[in-house]
């Protein structure tokens, strides 16, 4: 990997934790939800207008050639690598002073995840993943869970307002025919980085945004993750469905859920991996 992409994900890690350190300072205290509302159930808060604003000054600074988005504010800059920032994952959860809630900030070059970083602060969680150097939690490495089978495995379900309506009991009630416990947490990117820590065997949602996964592609690449092809899909332009899932288990959940994974798993009955994707 190249070194200014290294510096890249070594400097974003600095300017996402005084991102994070900002949120940490307005976050609001248990209680009642605090800020608007977008749209159903989708809140907007001071602190996710101050953080975006925050990362994109600084990334400005240090690397004024590459692009930049942010959820609230858009596509501000253009550039061949392209930092995409969700100032808070989980805003219903900060809205509230819960604490799964995060900073995500994820590197593209065209289509491609190069880099992400994850701040779940009050959690003191960080993880990093740089393309082809693997991925960490809190400076050790994680891999995906080995798991094989969905009677044995811990599946995530996001829900949002923009999903079709029907989306959510139906994932729910088809995770648990086949035997799994589901879970949804209110995050989608920590959600998903729990299947790149191995915490996790999967995470699927029918409605998920650009920069709620943009950091996250690439830690499930390095952590050896099935993922379904998100960007390829039209994930950067649009709202699309993701799937993420534990080799062993992806094409069964998969198959369950009706997300694509658009590749050939080639699993055969022992479990065994032959052939991983690449986004």
């Amino acid at each position: 990997m190249s070194d200014a992409l290294r510096r890249r994900l070594e400097t974003g890690a600095a300017v996402v934790a005084e991102g994070a350190a900002l949120a940490m300072r307005m976050r609001p205290p248990p209680g009642g939800p605090s800020g608007t509302l977008k749209s159903a159930q989708d809140y907007l808060t001071e602190a996710d207008g101050a953080v975006e604003a925050l990362i994109g000054a600084r990334l400005a600074e240090l690397f004024p050639a590459d692009g930049f988005q942010g959820e609230e504010g858009g596509r501000q800059r253009t550039g061949t690598l392209r930092w995409v920032v969700d100032p808070i994952d989980g805003t219903s959860n900060y809205a509230r002073g819960r604490e799964r809630w995060c900073v995500s900030l994820g590197l593209l070059e065209g289509d491609v995840p190069v880099a992400g970083i994850v701040v779940a602060p009050v959690l003191d969680e960080t993880w990093l993943a740089l393309r082809g150097a693997g991925v960490t939690l809190n400076g050790v490495a994680v891999r995906a869970a080995p798991t094989r089978s969905l009677d044995t495995a811990m599946i995530e379900v996001g829900w949002g307002s923009k999903q079709p309506p029907e989306a959510f009991p139906r994932f729910m009630a088809a995770i648990r025919a086949e035997g799994a416990m589901p879970r949804s947490g209110g995050s989608g990117t920590l959600g998903l980085a729990d299947v790149a820590a191995g915490r996790s065997d999967g995470y699927v949602e029918a409605y998920i945004n650009l920069w709620d996964v943009a950091a996250a592609l690439c830690l499930l690449e390095e952590a050896g993750a099935v993922v379904s092809p998100f960007l390829r899909d039209g994930g950067l332009e649009r709202g699309i469905p993701i799937l993420a899932a534990a080799p062993g288990v992806a094409e069964r959940l998969s198959e369950i859920t009706g997300i694509d994974l658009g590749i050939d798993l080639g699993i055969d009955l022992g479990g065994r991996v032959a052939q991983m994707p690449r986004f």
